[in-house]
């Protein structure tokens, strides 16, 4: 589980990354980055796969504010992110949930209340994988309970691995995945490993799950980042 905060003071910023890496719930892998401008932070996240955001409002190079807009605007971006900053008027919270906020916390912050609104907004992205659910991504079913993937109503032959890996696709659909995040989520191993095992099981899957435009779908690759499944409109293709 990675966590990248936008905090320029160097106390505070500490005392998150501290207060994240002392939580064994994220998970073997967990890893909290601090940024203390928004160049810094705005580069990192193009390079690298988060689950959660957490910016300060207040930082020396632009406003957090402008980072949220360039985050939903530029890069169309799902994942959650947290607002903890100095600012607790009510207007300052109306205007960073309606640039794309999904919370806010007013400083300072209580260690307790802080981490629970971090495991709130982690759940939405990522559901409790114990939970039989039905989803549907065009012509494609996801039956986690049998653990199976219906394309066109057609069961389709996966191995577990695969199905692990799809799902977390769909799941994930429109983010940038690194292969170090794929390693770390779906094989639960370390990202030092090569990383030609993500290359071969996505070449596999494309063709097992028939991902191409005439299904809506295409898994993008990003040249020496990752992967992105993307959808695919008719639009889209006339334009291309």
């Amino acid at each position: 589980m990675r966590i990248a905060v936008l905090e320029d003071e160097q106390e505070q910023a500490q005392y998150i990354r501290s207060l994240i890496n002392d939580q064994e719930w994220l998970g073997e892998h967990r890893q909290c980055d601090t940024f203390p401008t928004g160049q810094a932070f705005l580069s990192a996240i193009t390079h690298h796969s988060y689950d959660l955001l957490i910016l300060d409002w207040q930082i020396p190079d632009m406003d957090g504010i402008q980072v949220l807009k360039t985050l939903r605007t530029q890069f169309d971006w799902s994942i959650p992110v947290l607002f903890v900053t100095q600012r607790d008027s009510e207007e300052d919270v109306i205007k960073a949930l309606d640039a794309g906020a999904d919370d806010y916390l007013a400083k300072p912050t209580r260690p307790g209340e802080l981490v629970a609104r971090i495991r709130a907004l982690l759940r939405r992205v990522n559901p409790d994988q114990e939970k039989k659910e039905v989803l549907t991504f065009g012509p494609f079913v996801i039956d986690t309970g049998s653990r199976t993937i219906y394309r066109h109503d057609e069961a389709l032959d996966l191995t577990d691995k695969d199905f692990d890996l799809s799902l977390f696709l769909f799941r994930n659909q429109g983010r940038l995945l690194t292969r170090e995040m794929l390693l770390e989520r779906v094989w639960g191993v370390s990202s030092d490993i090569n990383t030609r095992t993500v290359d071969t099981h996505m070449s596999r899957l494309r063709r097992r799950l028939g991902i191409k435009p005439e299904n809506g779908f295409r898994i993008k690759t990003i040249y020496q980042r990752g992967y992105r499944l993307e959808v695919v409109t008719p639009e889209a293709e006339l334009s291309a």
